[in-house]
């Protein structure tokens, strides 16, 4: 009997200096707890990236001001699906062939096959919280979280005769609510985090806090929508910006939400939703952060922010993602460090930069290895040195063959069927003017090039909506989309 006591407080001891050990990253320091906020939709349309002169995101741009500013950051892919695929499984489209989007029954076969972010730091020591949209619809996984939020109740009261809408649509409506906050579904995505943040905590932690806006429907509360100007600011457009597009860049485009917003003079309306579903949005992450500056964990939280793809309000004659030019790939992203004393002020990095470093930048955090085909690279030396270079290409994938490598200077694009875009974002912000066709650029477009994949994986054919279908597999699946 004596035996058997001294073995079990031996494996007690054992297990004791294991978890005490999992909670320290490489340096030995105690592992960092990990603030994860995933935004919806959001484009370049704030205060802190300067994309739209109106924009109100006061809590987005303070975070902003005390962390690393990546002012050049683009998504894997342009749509909620194959961009949360690609950043939470830690792999490009182009090498695991999730180029579209997908039912979510597609998780458990990934879950087979990859592992999550949050489950290797589940695996690894963490305890594990989510709430809202991390996932594209896989919520409340075991493998994953520790807990996960389980919405409430939501509701939507309109204000009458306000905002636009397009017929009945419950998607396609762009309107102030008028009933309490904790009525709304981000609202109570914020709170769950706060209580977390408020919560006693023996573990290092990953928090993830997920929000939906500024998604359609562009609804939100009514003092948002006041707040903004009068009169909205429409983005620079040109008449012409089509006429060097190849077919299958136009194809992207969803022309007929144009072509009806332009019929309806609905325009300003529409930009006016979506600014005031952005601050809506900036409100919710200003309570969270509050709330995170307030607790304990303060002086030992990472937060990082980032949305999943950009969003066109009209350029390109175009509206939502889909797209693989910069309004659709561009996002924002911060990363800042409570850790770091020595620098208060915050910092920008501005040359090219993808999501796909998420996974292993927060696993080097954490002193954790990530598994050997997660893509991407640390973030963690460009953090401590913005002057750092990143060796890896920033590109997006719109279906199978279709890719776009961005660099600090450039934008290329080619399509499955060898067309082409160049475009110089030093002389050409807007992306107005192809030089793909022009010879003296021909060295630029072959030094792109080689930054594009070299090969590409075979698109899953599971589970997949036929409508997001585009590239190499287009024609397999058109019939499908009608």
């Amino acid at each position: 009997m004596k035996q058997i006591k001294t073995i079990s407080l031996l494996l007690l001891i054992l297990s004791s200096a294991y978890i005490q050990a999992s909670n320290k990253d490489k340096s030995g320091e105690k592992a960092p707890n990990i603030l994860f906020i995933a935004i919806d939709d959001m484009n370049d349309w704030t205060g802190f990236l300067g994309g739209h002169p109106q924009a109100i995101t006061p809590n987005m741009d303070k975070l902003a001001a005390k962390g690393v500013n990546f002012t050049n950051a683009h998504c894997s892919a342009p749509g909620c699906s194959p961009s949360r695929n690609a950043l939470l499984y830690g792999i490009e489209p182009f090498n695991s062939g999730l180029y579209p989007f997908y039912e979510h029954a597609i998780h458990e076969q990934l879950m087979e096959r990859y592992t999550t972010l949050p489950r290797l730091l589940k695996e690894n020591g963490y305890i594990t919280y989510g709430a809202g949209k991390i996932h594209h619809g896989q919520k409340g996984d075991e493998r994953e979280w520790s807990d996960f939020f389980e919405l409430q109740n939501s509701r939507k009261e309109f204000k009458e005769g306000e905002g636009y809408q397009v017929g009945n649509s419950k998607k396609m409506s762009f309107r102030p609510t008028i009933n309490a906050d904790e009525q709304h579904v981000d609202y109570q995505v914020a709170s769950y985090g706060i209580d977390v943040l408020n919560e006693k905590h023996n573990k290092p932690f990953f928090l993830a806090v997920g929000l939906v806006k500024p998604h359609l429907p562009f609804d939100c509360p009514e003092r948002f929508f006041n707040a903004l100007p009068e009169k909205i600011m429409t983005p620079a457009l040109w008449e012409d910006d089509l006429k060097d597009i190849p077919a299958e860049g136009n194809s992207f485009r969803r022309a007929g939400d144009d072509k009806r917003f332009k019929k309806d003079n609905a325009w300003e309306d529409v930009r006016r939703a979506y600014l005031a579903c952005i601050s809506w949005a900036d409100f919710n992450i200003g309570r969270v952060l509050d709330a995170l500056e307030e607790s304990e964990y303060a002086d030992n939280t990472i937060v990082v922010l980032w949305s999943d793809h950009g969003f066109h309000l009209g350029e390109k004659m175009s509206f939502k993602k889909f797209t693989l030019w910069e309004e659709a790939t561009r996002v924002p992203f911060i990363i800042y460090d409570g850790r770091d004393k020595l620098n208060k002020e915050g910092k920008i990095y501005k040359p090219a930069v993808s999501l796909i470093n998420i996974y292993r930048t927060l696993a080097d955090f954490a002193g954790i290895e990530a598994p050997a085909y997660v893509d991407g690279e640390s973030l963690v030396p460009v953090l401590e040195n913005t002057d750092a270079e990143l060796s890896k290409p920033t590109i997006t994938s719109w279906g199978r063959g279709n890719y776009a490598v961005r660099t600090g200077e450039w934008r290329y694009i080619r399509y499955f069927d060898g067309t082409e875009e160049l475009y110089n974002h030093q002389s050409d912000a807007n992306e107005w003017y192809n030089l793909a066709n022009d010879s003296q650029y021909l060295k630029v477009k072959e030094m792109l090039a080689a930054r594009l994949p070299k090969q590409d994986a075979e698109t899953i054919q599971q589970y997949i909506s036929p409508w997001s279908v585009y590239g190499v597999d287009k024609e397999k699946w058109k019939t499908k989309k009608k």
